[in-house]
């Protein structure tokens, strides 16, 4: 897909991967250690504890789409009660030893945070001042999940009216009116953690050798996705704008300045697999023809980016080395062809005071 139609931030949703059918899951039992609300308990995931699990996308179509619009929720509060950050980084989700995490949110004086819990399978919401309240994510339509949050926020005092429009998907749903998203499976969610887990390693590692500016590792909820983006420190042309049901000035602020972004996205539509990605924008003429690694990476025409298949790195005898290949020579070729700084802008992986040696 053409920069045209890229998302407001450094990083790679298009809306012509998302095809999602719906199911529902059954509830679960209540467990003993949840002082505020009473969590019901889930028996235990039967997650691999392999760090880069499969995760055929077919397999949890239904669950990902509504975990997704759950995660839209979630970051709308964080968007609404946080104050603007540069390429809307004030938006993201964080990876947490246990799910995935906004950070601190300011609430007056005090904050509160709110926590996707992937292994207890959980939506967990604790304050500064030591509340907490907590219901079991299996069981909800959109719905539901948005009135357990509203619910759950009003009893701690918390009292916000978020935007119920989903972004960035071709055909939105208000939150509140949604129950055709219902599903939940425990065991692919754990999957996804699993994963999740392992890319943020990786691409913490990868953003060492960087000292130029650069994104945190984070996940954008609009998209869907895990990344992190560098910056040569030079303005990029203004962006078109076009993204699906988000303001065109969010875009432009967002691709503000020249990029090299790659992250993780679960899959649908034109790549209907688990992938890695990474693009250039602006684009530089000989971005999409240079020469990549490793040999399983190619670029994708359709979307405009490098895609490297998740499972030709799970599968390979070194999935780290692999991925922290892909990671480099993708930034190589965007740095190369856009003709970055690189002397000024990069070091050794991890000793920031190692200039990069030609």
């Amino acid at each position: 897909m053409p920069p045209s139609a890229r998302v407001a931030k450094p990083n790679s949703f298009h809306p012509n991967r998302r095809e999602f059918a719906y199911t529902k899951s059954s509830p679960i039992k209540a467990g003993p250690d949840r002082p505020a609300l009473p969590c019901q308990e889930l028996p235990m995931s039967r997650t691999p504890q392999a760090p880069w699990p499969e995760l055929p996308t077919a397999t949890w179509r239904d669950t990902s789409a509504t975990l997704q619009l759950w995660t839209q929720i979630v970051g709308k509060i964080r968007l609404t009660l946080s104050p603007w950050l540069n390429h809307s980084w004030h938006v993201t989700l964080y990876v947490t030893a246990r799910g995935l995490s906004t950070s601190p949110i300011p609430d007056g004086a005090r904050n509160f945070e709110i926590e996707f819990d992937l292994l207890d399978h959980a939506l967990r919401i604790s304050t500064s001042d030591g509340a907490r309240r907590q219901f079991p994510l299996a069981g909800h339509s959109v719905a539901s999940f948005y009135a357990a949050v509203m619910a759950d926020l009003a009893a701690l005092g918390i009292h916000i009216a978020i935007d119920e429009m989903p972004n960035e998907l071709s055909e939105p749903i208000r939150f509140s009116q949604d129950t055709t998203h219902a599903s939940y499976d425990p065991d692919a969610v754990g999957r996804f953690f699993r994963i999740l887990v392992s890319v943020d390693r990786v691409f913490k590692q990868f953003r060492t050798s960087f000292l130029g500016k650069a994104s945190p590792v984070h996940f954008f909820w609009g998209s869907f996705d895990l990344a992190v983006t560098r910056f040569s420190g030079r303005r990029a042309p203004r962006h078109p704008g076009g993204v699906p049901h988000l303001s065109d000035a969010v875009a432009c602020e967002a691709y503000s300045h020249e990029v090299s972004s790659a992250g993780f996205w679960p899959g649908g539509g034109a790549i209907d697999y688990p992938a890695f990605y990474s693009y250039a924008y602006p684009e530089p003429e000989g971005f999409r023809t240079a020469r990549v690694r490793p040999g399983a990476a190619f670029f994708s025409e359709a979307l405009a980016e490098f895609i490297l298949p998740y499972d030709a790195v799970r599968s390979g005898a070194d999935p780290d080395h692999a991925l922290l290949d892909f990671l480099q020579s993708t930034y190589e070729a965007a740095a190369i062809a856009a003709k970055w700084d690189r002397d000024a802008l990069e070091c050794a992986p991890g000793q920031p005071g190692v200039v990069r040696q030609i």
